[in-house]
C-alpha cells in the first residue's frame, strides 16, 4: 500500500511541526523552572507594555499579565516540568519517526493518544477553541502516522 505524495508530505510537515512545538515546549519549560514567578510577572509587563499603551484592552496582552500575576512557584515547577517532560518525549520520538525507526511510529501514535486523552479531559472541563483546534490536529497527524507506518513496517503475512 503505497502512501500518496501528498499525504507523505502531509505527514513531514505536520510531525515537523510537532517537533517545533516540542522544542518551544522545552525552551519554555527550562525558562519555568529558571526564572521565578516575579521575573516571569516582570518579563510579561517588559513584554506588553507597549502593547498596551496604545490598546489598553489588548485582550492578550490583559490575559498574559494576569495569567502571570497569579504565579506562585509551585505552578512554575510543575508547568516547567510538565513542558521539559512534553517537549523531550516529543522530540525524542519525532526524531526516531523522521530517522524512519519503526518502533517510533507506535510509541508516537500511543504517545499522542495519550495527549488528546488529556486533552479531550480539559475540553470537558473547559472548552476553548484553540485546545480543540489542537485535538484535531493531532488526530490528524496520529492518522497520518498510523498510515505512513502501514506502508513502512513489513509484510509479516509469509506463505505457510
Amino acid at each position: 500500500m503505497a502512501v500518496s505524495k501528498r499525504l507523505d508530505r502531509a505527514f513531514k510537515i505536520s510531525v515537523t511541526l510537532k517537533a517545533i512545538d516540542g522544542a518551544l515546549e522545552i525552551i519554555g519549560g527550562l525558562l519555568l523552572l529558571v526564572l521565578s514567578p516575579s521575573e516571569i510577572n516582570a518579563l510579561a509587563r517588559t513584554l506588553t507594555q507597549h502593547e498596551l499603551s496604545q490598546d489598553p484592552h489588548d485582550f492578550i496582552a490583559r490575559h498574559l499579565l494576569q495569567a502571570t500575576s497569579g504565579l506562585t512557584h509551585g505552578t512554575t515547577v510543575y508547568a516547567g516540568i510538565y513542558l521539559l517532560s512534553h517537549g523531550l518525549a516529543k522530540v525524542v520520538v519525532i526524531i526516531a519517526v523522521l530517522r524512519d525507526q519503526l518502533w517510533a511510529y507506535p510509541a508516537m501514535i500511543a504517545l499522542l493518544g495519550a495527549f488528546i486523552a488529556y486533552q479531550l479531559y480539559r475540553i470537558a472541563l473547559d472548552p476553548t477553541i484553540g485546545l480543540t483546534l489542537l485535538t484535531v490536529f493531532d488526530a490528524f497527524v496520529v492518522w497520518l502516522t498510523w498510515r505512513e507506518y502501514q506502508a513502512k513496517r513489513p509484510n509479516d503475512r509469509s506463505p505457510t
